[in-house]
């Protein structure tokens, strides 16, 4: 097991009673205290199921997949733990089971174990610990270890037994075990009940977990009362009992739970001594939010995923960020883009009311060519239009449709037969068409043409981003999209992939190969998704204009 010259200490978290109970952002936001109050933290996600990481699973059914700077793909709460503190994931943050039974077998087949016969304990959960203490690295001051699932959930077990071993083994002082619960509200009755925080409490019990601190998800205030009942019933001091009453917005989150002292009890437990966190940023954060005052802007992202809002979950909070920046209310209509393909005449009324539009990443062909009906719509009537990894490959293939005249234009992920195939497999190395491709994942730099729409929003020529996906611009029809008026505006270094285009007779219209909605946070917006809601914004200014022209217009009629 690693050693650490440093004694770090400890932070996990469990759920009970129901899944998406909200571990990720109670963790995310105890951490953004923490990190207020002067301390270093960082933060490690631990998944029960099977899977190696996240990247093949659905993101209908997990939610999307979140891309680290070194190119892990993992569970979206890594997410919420950048947007709320300034750590930078990497594979060291997140795991799954699947990953650690991988590496016990390895270790096995090479006859690391000396013959053993392997079993859960101890093989099992010490290369959990193994991987928790390499993942919290040196120079931290408290490690938050999130546990995904519910207690209770077989597939968590292992993980559980780990982190009671790994309490034993730093010591008592130097970690605590924070559960996060739910107190439902009955309406019929009018009552909050304990309940199932009990139930939950002991089930962990069960297991050698005593928590030391309750988080109760509740719709309602939980009376003083109450929390004296669950005091009582879980055996944790009442101003250990925690309320997460629901909030309008998860940014009020790190002031709502400081406010019930959590950021205070967890450092007095652990006997660490810190300055009151200074909270102002996330104030006016949530101010601007909640402003009743703030124009709205209606942005209509166009995808496939849409039957789950954490689908998209990195994207539907750096728009959120982008409307911070502008000052303006971000209304979102996630439209599935198989309704065009079913009924095309309903693209102008489904996206008439929108001030912008958007085509986000995905994969497969579901789908594909209502996207290219919405961008010729963003394209033709001058809507401000971003398109995100296939967002832009879908808005190459419109442009060299409609405009550069390559009749039948297409990727080959979709039609490998195609005779203009526009987006293809690429050879990284080479700039040349590949029947292989292998998938970019993480952090890649670009140089950005000076005087484009994309040199405006950056500020800079050279930039990093991060990418997940396996098609590119096909090199062979740089000279014809050119031609005929699009701009390739980002390449890599080497100027052999593109990796951002632009049409500069567009008011806004600007397509990237990369998910900047990775690297957005609220205290620091992302200038891509700052610039797309501006434009938005202009958009509706202007179209609010027109309307009272006509308006003016028809009603000098009517006297005259």
């Amino acid at each position: 097991m690693a050693r650490r010259d440093k004694q770090t200490k400890f932070i996990f978290v469990t759920g009970g009673v129901v899944s998406s109970i909200g571990k990720g952002l109670t963790a995310a936001s105890l951490a953004a205290l923490l990190e207020a109050r002067g301390l270093r933290v960082t933060m490690l996600k631990l998944d029960p199921y099977l899977n190696v990481d996240p990247g093949t699973m659905n993101p209908t059914q997990h939610g999307e997949v979140f891309v680290t700077d070194d190119g892990t793909e993992t569970d979206l709460d890594l997410g919420h733990y950048e947007r709320f503190t300034s750590i930078q994931m990497n594979r060291h943050n997140n795991f799954t089971t699947g990953r650690i039974y991988n590496a016990v077998i390895q270790k096995e087949r090479r006859g690391e174990y000396l013959g053993a016969t392997i079993q859960v304990i101890p093989h099992v959960t010490d290369e959990i610990k193994d991987h928790i203490l390499r993942g919290v690295g040196p120079n931290v001051d408290i490690a938050i270890v999130e546990v995904g699932g519910t207690v209770g959930d077989i597939e968590s077990l292992p993980f559980l037994e780990a982190i009671r071993q790994l309490r034993r083994e730093v010591g008592h002082q130097n970690a605590l075990n924070l559960h996060v619960t739910l107190v439902p509200y009955i309406r019929a009755a009018g009552e909050l009940k304990t309940k199932p925080t009990q139930h939950s409490v002991r089930e962990l019990q069960n297991i050698g977990i005593v928590p030391d601190m309750i988080v109760c998800r509740t719709e309602q205030p939980i009376p003083a009362e109450m929390k004296k009942k669950i005091s009582l019933f879980c055996n944790v001091p009442p101003d250990c009992v925690i309320s997460a009453q629901d909030v309008s917005t998860i940014y009020e989150l790190p002031e709502a739970l400081h406010s019930e002292g959590l950021d205070y009890r967890a450092c007095e437990l652990l006997g660490i001594w810190s300055p009151e966190p200074n909270l102002s940023a996330w104030r006016e954060i949530v101010q601007v939010i909640k402003s009743p005052d703030l124009p709205t802007v209606r942005i209509a992202i166009v995808g496939k995923y849409v039957d789950l809002a954490d689908s998209y979950k990195s994207l539907h909070e750096a728009l959120t960020h982008g409307g911070i920046a502008n000052r303006v209310r971000v209304e979102l209509d996630y439209v599935d883009s198989e309704t065009f393909e079913h009924n095309p005449d309903s693209v102008t009324t489904r996206l008439g009311g929108a001030h912008a539009v958007l085509v986000p990443g995905g994969f497969g062909k579901r789908g594909i060519e209502g996207k290219i009906r919405a961008v010729r719509y963003a394209r033709e009537t001058s809507t401000p239009y971003l398109g995100i990894c296939l967002g832009m490959q879908v808005a190459v293939l419109e442009f060299a449709r409609n405009v550069a005249g390559l009749s039948g234009a297409n990727s080959t992920e979709f039609d490998p037969e195609c005779g203009f195939p526009v987006v293809d497999l690429m050879d990284e190395q080479r700039g040349v068409t590949s029947k292989g491709g292998t998938m970019r994942l993480g952090a890649y730099p670009c140089t950005i043409e000076p005087g484009s729409l994309a040199w405006d929003v950056y500020g800079s020529g050279s930039i990093n981003e991060r990418h997940r996906h396996r098609w590119e611009f096909n090199n062979q029809f740089r000279e014809v999209l050119e031609t005929a008026g699009m701009r390739l505006s980002g390449l890599s270094p080497d100027g052999k992939l593109v990796e951002m285009v632009e049409l500069p007779s567009h008011p806004w219209f600007l397509g990237c190969q990369f998910h900047p909605e990775f690297k957005s946070r609220p205290l620091k917006p992302h200038p891509l998704f700052s610039a797309f809601i501006k434009s938005a914004a202009t958009h509706a200014a202007g179209a609010g204009k027109r309307r009272r022209e006509r308006s003016s217009t028809q009603a000098e009629i009517v006297v005259n």
